[in-house]
C-alpha cells in the first residue's frame, strides 16, 4: 500500500497561493502544506489565500472551515514588486531576499522585477536599503 501523505501534500500545496512569503510561519507554501498534512498546522495560517483559501484547505482536509488568522497579515489583491529605477543603487539585497528569483540585475547596476515570476510576497521591500521597491497591483 502506498503512503497517501505525498499525494495529500501535493493537493494542499496546489491550493496555496505559492507566494513563498512565510506569513504562515513556515519557509514557504510546500513546508506549510507538509505541516498541515501531518496535522501540525491549521488551515488558517495563509493571509495571501484569505478566507477562500482557508475554506478550500478545510474542505480538502475534511475539517471545519474557519477564517484565516488575521494576526498573520492582511489579505491583499495580487501584487508585484517594481524597482524605482532612479533610486536603485544595485546592492543586490533584493535579489538575495527574493524566494522565487524574480529579480534580476548585477552589482552596482539597476535591478528589475520579472512580473510573471513575482509572487507579490514583498520580502524584497524591507531588504532594500534605499526603499526603491514598491508593491503595485498585479499587471495584466
Amino acid at each position: 500500500m502506498s503512503d497517501p501523505m505525498p499525494a495529500l501534500v501535493e493537493r494542499l500545496d496546489r491550493l496555496l497561493p505559492q507566494t513563498q512569503c512565510g506569513q504562515c510561519g513556515f519557509d514557504g507554501c510546500r513546508p506549510y502544506a507538509e505541516a498541515m498534512a501531518r496535522g501540525d498546522a491549521g488551515i488558517d495560517h495563509c493571509p495571501p489565500g484569505g478566507d477562500a483559501g482557508a475554506r478550500a484547505l478545510a474542505k480538502l482536509l475534511g475539517v471545519a472551515a474557519i477564517p484565516y488568522d488575521r494576526s498573520r497579515g492582511e489579505h491583499l489583491p495580487p501584487r508585484v514588486a517594481v524597482v524605482v529605477e532612479a533610486d536603485c543603487i544595485g546592492c543586490t539585497k533584493c535579489i538575495q531576499a527574493c524566494p522565487v528569483d524574480a529579480i534580476v540585475g548585477a552589482s552596482k547596476a539597476m535591478h528589475v522585477v520579472i512580473d510573471p515570476l513575482c509572487t507579490g510576497c514583498a520580502l524584497c521591500v524591507p531588504a532594500c536599503p534605499v526603499d526603491c521597491i514598491v508593491m503595485v497591483s498585479e499587471r495584466a
